[in-house]
């Protein structure tokens, strides 16, 4: 696959993210969230992965493709309302990111491969699923953590914590535990894996 191709494609979900209304302050500057999201996502996959498929790549960038079309708030409160929003997500995120890829001239086997990576079909037994889940563990660890944290109460965190382990490889593990987290965080995580 030709990398120009490629190249078009990832600036084309940045265009597509880039009109996030909501905005995040990142070294000073105001950016649209989902696009620093992507780009982070990109970083973090290119540091967990020395030679990640032009597959993952794309599905990596393309993992929260203007997610602010649908709100959690569009959904019914608590747990079932939030399974809801999460799955009606992975479809949103692989619909947007095929028709974004076709716009771009992919193939159809090119674009289903993507749209079942971002669904994340399979993460048990397809590797590159699981090294896509690994990969969004490890953004929210090293980027998100430290906002939630004041947000949530101890216990929370803590199941949190535990749930994102544990749908991480021990690849996933390795690389998290080389995170430089702050202390407060570092001791939560001890406390939660113990």
């Amino acid at each position: 696959m030709h990398k120009d191709l490629l190249d078009n494609t990832l600036a084309a979900f940045d265009k597509a993210n880039a009109c996030d209304p909501n905005m995040e302050i990142y070294k000073g500057k105001e950016i649209p969230r989902e696009l620093l999201y992507g780009q982070r996502m990109s970083e973090e996959l290119s540091m967990f992965v020395s030679a990640p498929s032009v597959h993952l790549q794309l599905a990596a960038r393309a993992q929260h493709i203007e997610r602010w079309q649908s709100p959690r708030s569009d959904y019914p409160d608590g747990r079932s309302g939030y399974k809801k929003w999460r799955s009606q997500l992975y479809l949103f995120h692989a619909q947007r990111a095929g028709e974004i890829m076709q716009a771009q001239g992919y193939d159809q086997d090119d674009i289903d491969r993507v749209r079942f990576l971002i669904q994340k079909r399979q993460m048990k037994t397809d590797q590159e699923s699981q090294t896509l889940e690994d990969t969004v563990c490890l953004v929210f660890l090293r980027h998100y953590i430290e906002a939630f944290a004041l947000k949530h109460s101890q216990e929370k965190l803590i199941g949190i914590i535990q749930k994102t382990w544990n749908k991480m490889s021990e690849n996933g593990h390795q690389a998290a535990l080389k995170i430089n987290f702050s202390e407060k965080i570092f001791s939560l995580l001890q406390k939660s894996l113990q």
